[in-house]
């Protein structure tokens, strides 16, 4: 089993899970801006795909955060030993489709891994995803066009619990590149400095992967 239930007596913000998860919009979100400038130096050296640079990255960042990782099943909360991706894939249609993708694995496997993974998602060419299937998911969307720095995202109803998280067109600032990310969590599960833990953690996957390449 790849979760394990959390004990709710015992669990520490108790109060706050009742009192978020009662609210008819129960999420609490942020866009930030994060410095890319040495991984894109890499990607641009090395010709790597940049969408599934950032989101290996994206997704080891927010697996590194417990509370990224829980979720509210039947009023309780289960948390996963990991969590997938799942992308909007553009069709020629103007359309969408999803894609699953696994980072459990080195980035030099990754790249190649998500490639395949994603050309099979196109010739699928679903958004259908039974609800069982998507507890373990962060969900993940990209707007390469453009910069911005909110966004608003549909939600459904009754509200889940899946973080949202998505990154725009990146810009230059003086010497340096920035890329808005956002970020869109259940508050009964995650407060601001969890957001904040994540972050923290996608600045060091970044160095991490961006270091790499400087051999």
């Amino acid at each position: 089993m790849n979760y394990k239930v959390l004990d709710m007596p015992a669990y520490k913000r108790k109060k706050h899970f009742e009192y978020f998860n009662s609210l008819s919009y129960p999420y609490v979100g942020l866009t930030v801006n994060v410095d890319i400038t040495e991984l894109l130096e890499r990607v641009k050296k090395e010709k790597l795909k940049f969408f599934f640079t950032v989101c290996y990255c994206i997704s080891n960042a927010a697996n590194g955060v417990p509370e990224f990782r829980q979720r509210i099943v039947d009023n309780k909360i289960i948390e996963f030993q990991s969590c997938r991706t799942s992308h909007t894939v553009a069709l020629e249609d103007g359309t969408y489709c999803y894609c699953t993708l696994d980072a459990n694995m080195p980035f030099s496997d990754y790249l190649p891994y998500a490639a395949r993974e994603q050309e099979a998602a196109k010739e699928n060419n679903t958004i259908e995803e039974e609800e069982a299937d998507t507890y373990d998911k962060f969900f993940i969307s990209t707007l390469p066009w453009l910069s911005y720095t909110s966004i608003i995202q549909p939600v459904p109803v009754p509200a889940d619990s899946n973080p949202r998280i998505t990154w725009g067109k990146y810009f230059s600032q003086g010497e340096r590149v920035q890329m808005p990310v956002s970020v869109l969590c259940h508050h009964a599960l995650v407060d601001g400095s969890h957001i904040g833990d994540f972050y923290r953690q996608l600045d060091r996957q970044i160095a991490v992967i961006s270091r790499t390449g400087r051999r």
